[in-house]
């Protein structure tokens, strides 16, 4: 009997189909510690390619999990049921930019910065900016719904797609939307794709928004003695007529981090740290800045640094995107939970934060998107294989998810749910919700094929 590497090859060609050693390895995980291997892995090439290996899995009832860059945090393409692991990521051409209708089409394999640098080059900007953008995909953007920094003035990925071409679990390929920036034709599609982390469908093809880049962008990176100081500047900003395109805020852990791992001299004073960004008409933005470091120093910051121009504001971002890998400097490994709460309850998050630290002798940094309350909270553990560890980890996020479920948070912002969240999705969600989704599962994905595991099951 043809083992199922066998009849893939047989559809697809040998190119396109693999079930060596490194290649099931690699394709067994993603960027949690989770992992599971496939049977097979399939590169495919082509919307045919995805359209004939979703038609044959169908058919013969065979788990399939789409992979891009494979660098989310939460288990998403981990292929829990084996099966075939189905990578678009050498789909990654960008089809078009046409300027004259603000649109770019891409494929899923794209890398989210490729093409920003490419339309930048061109005067126009592609706003969403997740932290991974050098190395994560815009197929797993799409499948994530992923945000960034710039979300509290731009929006998340699903505000910058237009249209969408998928292909459905029996093979069909759906178009929705197009390349006209308003269109109520039909369902929101569309949007129903968008975050559906894998279980829907797969995007083979995506029309982005592309909106004019800002001639001019500033930034403050201010230091602060506490926390509750950082929190109450970020209310004080937007209460007076600001919109920052990012508000970021990072805490005392992650400042101590990012000092053992970059140096004293590039990481801010204090146990708070706040970065703001502005963008706009060169002369509306030095006077906005200008302003704004009046107003953060009024407010106790004890060191203010101001940026002006592109390659001054990525010195202060490669600061903020170094928080990760100073953190993983540390020799311990990071929960990285990017929950949301309501703005106002950011010094509850840190105060809590620091409960869990005491009581249960992990670290936990957090540091994120303060402007629309996204915070990635890091509980730091020395190893997720010491059963007795684990089981005290687990605790701490039980503890720290049914928190921010009774402050009507949300248990993911960006990363998706995935199999790490899958055990308080039923929490963070009605039951009516709950049944919906399984009803939308069940009517495009009947024999549910598509990325099992998760959190549907």
């Amino acid at each position: 009997m043809a083992s199922l590497a066998d009849n893939l090859i047989s559809l697809l060609g040998p190119d396109r189909v693999s079930a060596s050693d490194s290649d099931i390895a690699t394709h067994s995980t993603d960027k949690w510690f989770a992992s599971n291997p496939p049977q097979v892995v399939v590169h495919a090439e082509s919307t045919e390619d995805v359209s004939k290996v979703l038609r044959y899995a169908n058919e013969h009832r065979i788990p399939v999990t789409p992979q891009g860059s494979r660098v989310g945090y939460v288990g998403g393409c981990v292929p829990v049921n084996g099966g075939i692991a189905l990578s678009v990521a050498r789909m990654n051409r960008i089809k078009e930019i046409t300027l004259e209708d603000g649109v770019a089409v891409v494929e899923p394999g794209v890398i989210t910065g490729d093409l920003q640098n490419a339309v930048r080059k061109l005067g126009w900007f592609y706003p969403p900016d997740p932290a991974s953008l050098k190395e994560c995909s815009l197929g797993g953007n799409v499948a994530t719904n992923a945000g960034g920094p710039r979300c509290l003035k731009y929006g998340v990925t699903r505000h910058y797609v237009l249209g969408l071409e998928a292909v459905l679990a029996d093979g069909s390929i759906v178009k929705a939307g197009g390349r006209c920036h308003k269109n109520k034709t039909g369902f929101d599609l569309v949007g129903l794709m968008v975050g559906s982390e894998g279980m829907l469908g797969v995007v083979t093809e995506a029309t982005l928004r592309l909106i004019p880049h800002p001639p001019m962008r500033a930034m403050i990176s201010a230091g602060f003695n506490s926390f509750a100081e950082a929190a109450n500047a970020v209310q004080r900003i937007l209460s007076s007529g600001f919109l920052p395109s990012a508000l970021e805020i990072a805490d005392k852990f992650t400042l101590r981090a990012a000092r053992e791992y970059l140096g004293e001299s590039v990481t801010p004073q204090g146990d708070a740290h706040l970065l703001v960004e502005i963008d706009g008409q060169e002369n509306s933005v030095r006077g906005e800045i200008t302003m704004l470091s009046k107003l953060v120093r009024e407010l106790g910051c004890i060191c203010l640094q101001e940026a002006m121009g592109d390659s001054a504001c990525e010195a202060f971002w490669k600061l903020r995107r170094e928080f990760s890998y100073s953190l993983r400097n540390t020799g311990l490994i990071k929960l990285n939970e990017d929950i949301v709460v309501p703005r106002g309850r950011l010094v509850d998050l840190v105060d809590f934060a620091e409960k869990l630290q005491a009581q249960h002798g992990f670290p936990v940094a957090c540091f994120g998107h303060a402007g629309d309350g996204n915070i990635h909270v890091n509980i730091m553990v020395p190893t997720m294989d010491d059963p007795v560890i684990r089981e005290r980890a687990e605790q701490a996020l039980d503890q720290l998810f049914r928190q921010v479920i009774a402050w009507n948070g949300a248990i993911t912002g960006e990363h998706g749910v995935g199999i790490a969240k899958k055990r308080w999705w039923q929490e963070a969600v009605s039951p009516a919700a709950h049944e919906t989704h399984l009803r939308l599962k069940s009517a495009l994905d009947p024999n549910g094929i598509l990325n099992p595991g998760k959190f549907l099951g």
